[in-house]
């Protein structure tokens, strides 16, 4: 059965549209950042590297995060859905000067909306660099747990050492029933 994607999804704050290759004086600002890329597998990017990456970009999978206000694009997410295994993984980048705004967590949530309501999946990855807080508090806030730390599997470019990286996940049967905490 194919799969059918929306091309546009909101927030309260934010459009997530299509990326394109007209998005790259944008998409370049963080992707050839190294503060922006200090705990990706990628980057910092040349130039040619950005330009190569948006050529690949796919529709309903990979998004410009853009100010619904402004209409600026900030960063970059997706979700990438293995239909055999009805699983999907997320992943995002926003440019350092709209960090500790709440955009990831609203990205985020968007996201694991998408995947369990509109694509039917049953579970829901991501992983991240397990001392990038920014992103760990992101899938945290949105009811992900973190499932694993892979001790020094993470090459981290920009610094030039092994780090730990850590996975979270969430189930549809947790998203849609939030168990209650203990009192």
């Amino acid at each position: 059965m194919a799969v059918i994607y929306k091309n546009t999804l909101e927030t309260e704050r934010l459009i997530l549209r299509p990326l394109t290759v007209g998005d790259f004086e944008a998409a370049h600002s963080w992707a050839g950042n190294p503060a922006n890329t200090r705990y990706m597998t990628w980057g910092p990017n040349t130039e040619g590297q950005t330009r190569s990456f948006l050529e690949t970009v796919s529709a309903g999978k990979d998004y410009a995060v853009a100010l619904k206000e402004f209409g600026k694009v900030i960063g970059s997410c997706g979700i990438y859905p293995d239909s055999a295994n009805d699983t999907g993984e997320l992943g995002w980048i926003i440019h350092k000067d709209y960090w500790k705004q709440g955009y990831g967590t609203e990205l985020g949530g968007e996201l694991i909306r998408y995947g369990f309501k509109d694509l039917r999946l049953r579970r829901i990855v991501a992983s991240c660099a397990a001392v990038n807080y920014g992103s760990y508090r992101v899938m945290e806030k949105n009811g992900m747990r973190r499932e694993a730390l892979h001790v020094k599997a993470h090459w981290a470019r920009v610094d030039k050492e092994w780090i730990d990286g850590a996975v979270y996940a969430i189930l549809a049967e947790d998203y849609f029933e939030p168990k209650i905490a203990a009192r």
